[in-house]
C-alpha cells in the first residue's frame, strides 16, 4: 500500500483517515477538496483540476481523498489501493453534523479562505448535511460495484464498515 485512494461519504473520516495513512506511510497527503474549491467555493476549472491531481499523482507514493468523478480516473488508474468509507447512515450523518456546526461556531477556515455557513443549512443546494444524506446510497452503490468491476482488477478494495475497522487500519497499516 503505497498508493492510497480514500473514498465515501462527506464526514465519513476519509479526511482523518488519509491524513493518519499519509504520515504513517511516509507520503504525501492530498484532500481533493482543497484544490477543487477556489476563494468564494468557486471550482476549478476540470483542465486545471486534473493537472493538479495528474502531477500529484505522478509520484511513487501518496494518498488522495474524495470523490471527485473528474480525477478518479487519474488517481485510480495509478493507485494499488482504494480505502472506501461504508459507514451507517447515522453515523455518517451524527459525525457530519457535529463537525459542521463546530465548524460554523468557531468560522474555521476550510481551503481558500472558503467557511461553512449557518445559511449553507437552510439551502438545499449548499447544505453538506443535504448532500451527506441524498448521496449516501449513491456512494455505497457505486464502491461496491467498483470493488467488483474486472476494470479494477489492479486495486486492492479495503471497505471501512466502522471507527474500529478505520482504526485497526491505521495501526496495522495494510489490508
Amino acid at each position: 500500500m503505497r498508493r492510497v485512494s480514500v473514498v465515501g461519504n462527506s464526514g465519513s473520516g476519509k479526511s482523518t483517515l488519509a491524513a493518519g495513512l499519509a504520515a504513517r506511510l511516509g507520503v504525501p497527503w492530498l484532500e481533493l477538496d482543497s484544490i477543487f474549491h477556489m476563494r468564494d467555493w468557486t471550482p476549478r476549472p476540470e483542465q486545471e483540476f486534473r493537472a493538479e491531481v495528474d502531477a500529484f499523482t505522478s509520484g511513487g507514493g501518496w494518498v488522495v481523498d474524495g470523490n471527485y468523478s473528474a480525477v478518479r480516473d487519474l488517481v485510480w488508474r495509478r493507485a494499488d489501493t482504494v480505502v472506501w468509507f461504508d459507514l451507517p447512515r447515522r453515523t455518517v450523518m451524527r459525525q457530519l453534523a457535529a463537525r459542521t456546526l463546530r465548524r460554523m461556531a468557531t468560522g474555521a477556515e476550510l481551503w481558500n479562505g472558503n467557511k461553512e455557513s449557518f445559511r449553507f443549512l437552510l439551502d438545499r443546494n449548499e447544505s453538506i448535511l443535504h448532500w451527506a444524506w441524498t448521496k449516501h446510497a449513491t456512494y455505497r452503490d457505486r464502491y461496491h460495484r467498483a470493488a467488483v468491476d474486472p476494470v479494477n482488477a489492479h486495486l486492492t478494495f479495503v471497505r471501512i464498515a466502522s471507527r474500529a475497522d478505520a482504526e485497526s487500519l491505521l495501526s496495522a497499516g495494510a489490508p
